[in-house]
């Protein structure tokens, strides 16, 4: 599209929602619905290449079995590309629900998203500790009532986790045991 080389750490910095935001200030220009739309799909093919080659994190396993209570997943990935793939992954019965993007292209921010997947589980925000690794997850939980732990190891610089306030964790075991003290604390 004409705009710059990113790195992967240059869009950990930069990377947000909405991202046609993200996408107008790489670009150095607005972007509009077409725009937006080819380079949507343009990132989800490469995305989409990356899963045939990527792996869970090293301690993904025993962070989950680690909490004590139920455990869902929502994410912006496509939900039907998402489903298969947590099935691949072997995390199917982890899950009480699996929820993913149900429009042909994404963009916006989670918080209604997270919304609608609590409403659909029958639960009230405010039970909620929602481990994320952006700071748009983080803003999801606020918008429902609930509390985040954000996670170094995904889609987010790290600096940019830790400047947002929310308790941050470099594993997955760490940010389950920062959710178990913050979900304790509020009793």
């Amino acid at each position: 599209m004409g705009g710059p080389t990113v790195t992967a750490d240059e869009h950990r910095v930069r990377f947000r929602r909405p991202i046609a935001e993200y996408y107008a200030e790489m670009l150095g220009q607005a972007v509009d619905d077409d725009e937006f739309g080819r380079l949507d799909r343009i990132f989800h093919d490469a995305y989409r290449t990356g899963l045939t080659t990527c792996e869970l994190a090293a301690d993904a396993h025993t962070a989950m079995a680690a909490w004590p209570g139920s455990q869902s997943l929502l994410s912006m990935w496509f939900h039907e590309e998402l489903v298969p793939a947590v099935h691949t992954y072997g995390l199917t019965g982890n899950f009480a629900r699996v929820d993913g993007l149900r429009a042909a292209v994404g963009g916006d921010r989670k918080a209604e998203s997270l919304k609608l997947h609590l409403a659909e589980l029958g639960l009230d925000g405010t039970s909620v500790v929602l481990i994320g690794d952006s700071i748009d997850d983080a803003d999801a939980a606020l918008a429902v009532g609930g509390r985040a732990v954000l996670y170094t190891g995904g889609f987010t610089d790290p600096a940019r986790l830790r400047a947002s306030g929310h308790p941050v964790a470099d594993t997955l075991t760490e940010a389950v045991a920062l959710a178990r003290k913050v979900s304790s604390a509020d009793r």
